[in-house]
């Protein structure tokens, strides 16, 4: 049985921050007989008055309906929360920001306790809810049964992309994105401080930034390519040499300029590490190579 067959799927949702609070108003309002219930009772009082039913407790809000959406604060307030709540027979969607460790073993605690369970990672802010233009979405990973059946109610609030069986692979691909996101704004943040003082507005940069970056697109899929295949010598355009020897460019123009280069520092280091370690092998690569030098563990 889907969300086709049934309708508007009753749900139940555990958490009314900003985030649940805009996933809560989404499914009302497309809706979904909604169950809610937060540790501050005011927060779910007032989304009664928009036809929220308001449990008196998490055990209450659990028992009304077979689909739970979790979006608390952290991984241990979801076991505090639902200490010795029945989750026999439940589906349990998990919208709370956690680790992919986090994720996995919150799949096998609810298996212990009789439910289904998926994890998530929304890449989304509260106002990108219920708003499809936006482009926000959620990753979901775990149970493809549990996915399968509620899917239609989970892209309601935002799209839905299920990544896999593996139920710490929605937070490991949450987790990628945003770490990419805050180098990217690590390198803008750079670019402005380096005009500030200067005769340049930074509203003159704004659209040389984004045309330069977009056009830089093009590593994302030739790092993929690259790490597949670990070939990192073909077809390189500027290589390894050449980049760290022109690295020293950027520090001399910071210091210049009374700007601090903490923000660089760790990639311009990394690729001097990559190529330290063997100048022979590494000189002609392209700098994805240096990527491989994160994994400092095993299987490095």
């Amino acid at each position: 049985m889907t969300d086709n067959d049934t309708g508007h799927r009753p749900l139940t949702l555990l958490g009314l921050g900003e985030m649940g609070t805009a996933l809560a108003r989404t499914w009302l309002a497309a809706g979904h007989p909604l169950t809610v219930w937060n540790r501050s009772p005011a927060k779910a009082r007032a989304l009664a008055a928009e036809g929220a039913a308001v449990a008196a407790g998490a055990a209450e809000a659990v028992a009304a309906n077979t689909l739970i959406v979790l979006c608390l604060l952290d991984d241990a307030s979801i076991a505090t929360v639902l200490d010795g709540v029945d989750l026999t027979g439940k589906d349990l969607v998990n919208l709370t920001t956690g680790t992919p460790a986090e994720g996995r073993a919150r799949a096998a605690w609810a298996e212990e306790r009789g439910a289904r369970f998926v994890d998530a990672g929304i890449m989304a802010t509260p106002s990108m809810i219920g708003v499809p233009e936006a482009g926000g979405y959620v990753f979901y990973s775990g149970s493809r049964a549990l996915f399968d059946t509620h899917r239609s109610t989970l892209e309601v609030p935002a799209g839905a992309r299920y990544v896999g069986e593996d139920p710490g692979h929605a937070a490991l691909h949450d987790v990628a994105l945003l770490s990419a996101m805050y180098g990217m704004f690590a390198g803008i943040s750079q670019a402005y401080a380096l005009i500030e003082g200067e005769d340049i507005a930074p509203k003159d940069l704004a659209p040389l930034l984004s045309e330069w970056l977009g056009s830089m697109g093009f590593f994302v899929g030739n790092a993929a390519e690259r790490l597949t295949s670990r070939d990192f010598t073909t077809g390189v355009v500027s290589n390894l040499a050449m980049q760290v020897a022109g690295s020293g460019t950027l520090r001399r123009t910071a210091a210049g300029q009374g700007v601090g280069t903490e923000l660089i520092d760790p990639y311009l280091n990394l690729m001097r590490e990559r190529l330290d370690a063997d100048p022979a092998a590494h000189a002609g690569e392209d700098t994805v190579g240096a990527i491989t030098l994160l994994r400092r563990g095993p299987g490095r």
